[in-house]
């Protein structure tokens, strides 16, 4: 009896060793210290140095991009693109951006807006035959208050074995058929559903007689000239592409690549890839661009009035932290990606890593 007793208690403490490694020990990082009367120069060389001791520590696999005015202080990559590290990182590779890729998905939209294809406040009814959601708007959907519940991939996984790859016609027809409960009447509040971010893409593909990726690629990204910047996923044409980074997991000294699945058909709430230098150019995009108005720009930074007469703080792809400073962060098949903008300073951080990295939000606390 006391030798099962003595093997219990050991499996105990053994239990508990491993937690306070991993929580007091493994979770943290180095401190950056950064004096108050630091320049603008010196914070940057003590970021970079910090960066890199994190990626020598296999802390951090991205890249950052810090702005002032328009122009780069800091844009660098420390680390290497998949998980057999074949290929450093640079500048011009193509990180998976995950749910930042509203805000492209967004773009698209009031592109359509700005031909006079659409109206925000077009029921998406007139767009999706038999939609069975009534009174919701297209706006419902860019605000993230549509009510209507974010279950395509619960929908996708009861259906795998019909629906070969996933994708935004699939998805959209599951719902249609599958009629799920709204979760509220639009407009009552602000709910986060990658749902919403696919149906505007199938609008986008309806209205433009394309595909979301071609429609991209072809009326945004080669316009602004944002070369490493793509639609891509599992129906793309191209099994991969120059400058794509893959996302990997490493753990504890094991590393394992991270793949996609049959639900990576879809794009909208995901799917975009930028590099760093292209990150440079989508933020001068939304100051002032020759594609979309700067009456229409304004719109995606309106916060959304809700129908008890509050603000909710979501516009187009964007969560508005104050009249200033708004940001977006993102997260899928071990991508960890961060943007955020300050319109008064004229500042901007970008921060992405695909290591599936448990550090990713200390990092982004120690810089901000």
């Amino acid at each position: 009896m006391k030798v099962v007793l003595y093997i219990i208690l050991g499996i105990v403490l053994v239990v508990i060793g491993f937690f306070v490694w991993f929580f007091v020990f493994f979770l943290q990082v180095p401190e950056l210290n950064i004096p108050k009367n630091s320049s603008e120069k010196e914070k940057v060389v003590l970021i970079d140095n910090w960066l890199e001791k994190l990626n020598s520590e296999r802390k951090f696999n991205g890249g950052i991009l810090i702005t002032k005015n328009g122009e780069p202080t800091l844009a660098k990559t420390y680390g290497f693109t998949n998980s057999k590290k074949t290929e450093k990182l640079n500048n011009n590779s193509s990180f998976r951006l995950a749910s930042i890729s509203k805000q492209f998905t967004a773009s698209g939209i009031m592109l359509l807006k700005e031909k006079e294809l659409i109206d925000y406040d077009d029921l998406v009814s007139k767009y999706i035959s038999n939609f069975p959601y009534d009174n919701v708007t297209i706006r419902n959907l860019l605000n993230q208050t549509s009510g209507i519940p974010d279950t395509y991939l619960d929908l996708a996984e009861k259906a795998k074995d019909e629906i070969g790859i996933l994708t935004n016609e699939k998805a959209i027809k599951l719902i249609v058929d599958n009629k799920p409960k709204a979760n509220f009447p639009p407009n009552e509040k602000y709910e986060y559903s990658n749902t919403n971010y696919i149906i505007l893409a199938r609008i986008i593909e309806l209205v433009s007689n394309q595909s979301f990726e071609n429609f991209m690629k072809d009326n945004i990204f080669i316009p602004l000239e944002m070369n490493g910047t793509r639609v891509w996923n599992l129906i793309s044409e191209d099994k991969t592409f120059k400058g794509k980074t893959d996302g990997f997991e490493d753990f504890a000294g094991e590393i394992r690549e991270i793949k996609p699945t049959f639900v990576d058909g879809v794009a909208g709430d995901g799917g975009v890839f930028s590099s760093i230098n292209d990150f440079v150019k989508w933020d001068k995009f939304w100051y002032e661009n020759k594609l979309i108005s700067n009456e229409n720009l304004k719109e995606a930074f309106k916060r959304p009035t809700l129908n008890n007469g509050k603000k909710s703080n979501y516009g187009f792809g964007w969560v508005i932290i104050n009249e200033d400073v708004v940001m977006h962060n993102g997260a899928w098949l071990a991508a960890n990606t961060y943007f955020v903008r300050n319109t008064k300073k004229k500042t901007s951080f970008v921060l992405l890593d695909n290591s599936s990295n448990l550090f990713f939000d200390k990092i982004i606390g120690s810089i901000k």
